[in-house]
């Protein structure tokens, strides 16, 4: 069934716990203690040479689709193409990664979350994404199970998002914004909806990045700096 803003709007008053969790879900990274302080993410990854990436194998994990390792891909490729000429990702073996991205299960305790590592003496990142539908309660479990395309967005999206703090990225006050952070306020339905509404096939994710102006201008100033 195709996805609109009309229809969550009708249940709007079904899904209160959606806000409430999915506050949690989309945005809680790097915290550090009770105060969500972020930890050590906000200053540019070693782009001298290719950024290096690895996505694991989320298998035997709740919710998870072989096919999320492109979700993630495509992430990686939305970001590349905002960074000024001559930055570029690579794959690379996971103990050699600068950026890491795992599924998470039930027993992590974070819906979504990225924290720092160092490889060797270089800055790097640990994205954790869960994709487990059925952790947003059972009405949003239903409507992505009605429609397939909702899923892969909020999938696809946590991606982004996380990937840009692995970048260095901070959150946003700015509800057009990819680093958007939700403890703000705003519409979590529509955040997603407007998104989801871009879309006639799963393949139209890798050419709609879901950067706003402000997103492409902030990743761009940070890897600009000599």
């Amino acid at each position: 069934m195709a996805f609109s803003s009309v229809r969550l709007n009708r249940n709007a008053s079904r899904i209160a716990e959606f806000a409430a969790v999915l506050g949690f879900y989309f945005f809680v990274i790097g915290v550090s203690g009770a105060g969500g302080q972020q930890s050590g993410m906000l200053e540019p990854l070693d782009a001298k040479n290719p950024i290096t990436y690895f996505i694991a194998d989320g298998s035997g994990q709740p919710g998870y689709r072989a096919s999320d390792r492109e979700l993630a891909r495509w992430a990686l490729q939305a970001w590349q193409r905002s960074l000024p000429k001559g930055i570029q990702f690579a794959p690379a073996a996971e103990s050699n990664a600068l950026v890491r991205i795992y599924w998470a299960g039930p027993e992590s305790g974070e819906y979504g979350e990225t924290r720092p590592l160092m490889v060797g003496n270089r800055r790097g990142a640990a994205a954790f994404i869960r994709p487990d539908m059925n952790s947003l309660g059972p009405d949003i479990a239903h409507l992505t199970l009605e429609d397939d395309l909702l899923r892969e967005t909020i999938v696809y999206l946590t991606c982004v998002h996380e990937l840009g703090h692995a970048l260095g990225l901070p959150h946003t006050r700015d509800f057009r914004d990819i680093m958007f952070y939700f403890g703000f306020g705003g519409d979590i339905v529509e955040y997603f909806g407007r998104y989801r509404r871009q879309l006639r096939t799963r393949n139209d994710i890798a050419k709609i990045s879901g950067l706003s102006d402000a997103d492409i201008q902030h990743i761009r100033a940070m890897y600009s700096r000599p």
